[in-house]
């Protein structure tokens, strides 16, 4: 925080010996709200492991099964991809391996601040019936945020239902945990920070019909108390779902990280991680445990600035806390050679802008994030471990970015 990544973090610790808090920073730049373990955040795609639970909850209940095919839950007027004759079923979506891509096609915000709030239901079943899959189902690991909301929406159908209800009635009212929801109460809504993006504050974000990817809000307190049941230092009816949900079903494209339902298993030495982290336009956060030691961590800022390796490092010491970079004054004219369009890949671009002396750059389906300077050519993001460098030409002319992140460069072209 002090190098500016960060507005506020909360980070709390769970083990036999008990709850341990540690904060630092505030809940907003402005005014002088506290910051502590009952403040509220969003806490993105952390939802991903509760709409998994409500999974496996509703499989040991007999209300769905894990191959189970979609199409059983959808309305007759929808239809399903498959592809070589296979279906994609239930267990598909909570391990992504659905071959559904990160996004639909048809994602497309009025409100780059609040880019999921006018998708629609209509939209997520178009997408569906006309999408054609890339790859066979259930062969590769492909993270979806579509997928896991699709199947949040399906549960709710089959439970008839909304999300947030399901959540509160299943898992947060069981455990304890009455700051887990969707919609805020007001006393929740005095409580919350204040989302920043850098050193500006930003909106929240609305995910009505994706709800199961990403829309539930949380405490340090109340997380806690979820770590705990998961680890089993406290006993509830959820424990042996919850279990379920631990278990590795998929390897992924690391060869140290597979991943069960929803949650991911990091193999470290011999120690196994299971975690899951989130972010949305203004917060990060990151939530994991180890069974070997019955220790839970979790990490909330209320900024989109990663804070993940610090809820890592909390769990095992050998992995390392990231370098944070400090960024170089250079002229702002300088940044306007690098506005426009690059080609990343097969729908994807990277859309670089500048704004009162900053410079911004947008990855298709995803928020802006102003990048910082290292060199003339050379910035880094703050919100994740990633860089990019700007290729020049002799002339001056930039005809190229690359984009280096998690040991792999990309290079993407300019566009005309």
């Amino acid at each position: 925080m002090d190098r500016g990544y960060n507005v506020g973090i909360v980070l709390g610790v769970v083990n036999p010996d008990g709850v341990q808090y540690f904060t630092y920073g505030s809940a907003a730049l402005s005014g002088d709200q506290p910051l502590n373990e009952s403040t509220v955040f969003e806490i993105g795609s952390i939802s991903k492991v509760f709409t998994s639970i409500l999974l496996a909850d509703m499989v040991e209940r007999g209300d769905v099964a894990l191959d189970d095919p979609i199409q059983r839950y959808l309305p007759d007027s929808v239809e399903a991809p498959t592809r070589n004759g296979a279906s994609i079923t239930l267990g598909h979506l909570a391990t992504q391996t659905s071959g559904l891509p990160r996004m639909p096609d048809n994602f497309a915000p009025a409100d780059p601040a609040n880019p999921y709030a006018d998708y629609s239901t209509v939209q997520m079943y178009e997408f569906l019936s006309k999408h054609t899959l890339r790859r066979d189902i259930g062969s590769q690991y492909e993270y979806s945020n579509y997928g896991v909301g699709l199947l949040g929406h399906l549960l709710e159908r089959r439970a008839g239902m909304s999300y947030d209800e399901l959540v509160r009635q299943r898992i947060a009212h069981p455990l304890g945990m009455p700051d887990t929801r969707i919609k805020l109460t007001p006393d929740m809504r005095d409580r919350s920070a204040t989302g920043h993006s850098g050193s500006r504050e930003v909106s929240n974000w609305d995910i009505p019909t994706l709800a199961g990817a990403g829309a539930l809000r949380s405490t340090a307190r109340d997380m806690l108390v979820f770590l705990a049941a998961n680890i089993g230092l406290t006993k509830s009816p959820l424990q042996s779902a919850m279990e379920n949900t631990h278990r590795p079903r998929q390897e992924t494209a690391r060869s140290n990280l597979s991943i069960g339902l929803g949650w991911h298993i990091l193999t470290s030495g011999d120690r196994q991680i299971v975690w899951h982290n989130g972010g949305t336009g203004g917060y990060r956060s990151f939530a994991g445990f180890a069974k070997d030691s019955e220790t839970g961590v979790v990490v909330l800022t209320n900024t989109a600035s990663s804070a993940d390796d610090i809820g890592f490092h909390f769990l095992d010491p050998s992995l390392e806390l990231r370098d944070l970079r400090i960024p170089v004054d250079i002229d702002p004219t300088i940044l306007e050679r690098y506005v426009g369009k690059y080609q990343l890949g097969p729908g994807f671009m990277l859309d670089v802008t500048t704004e009162n002396g900053k410079l911004l750059v947008q990855l298709t389906g995803q928020p802006r994030f102003q990048v910082f300077p290292q060199s003339e050519t050379d910035f880094f993001y703050m919100v994740v471990d990633a860089q990019l460098t700007f290729v020049q030409e002799e002339d001056g002319q930039v005809t190229a970015v690359v984009l280096h992140q998690g040991g792999i460069d990309r290079t993407a072209q300019r566009l005309p």
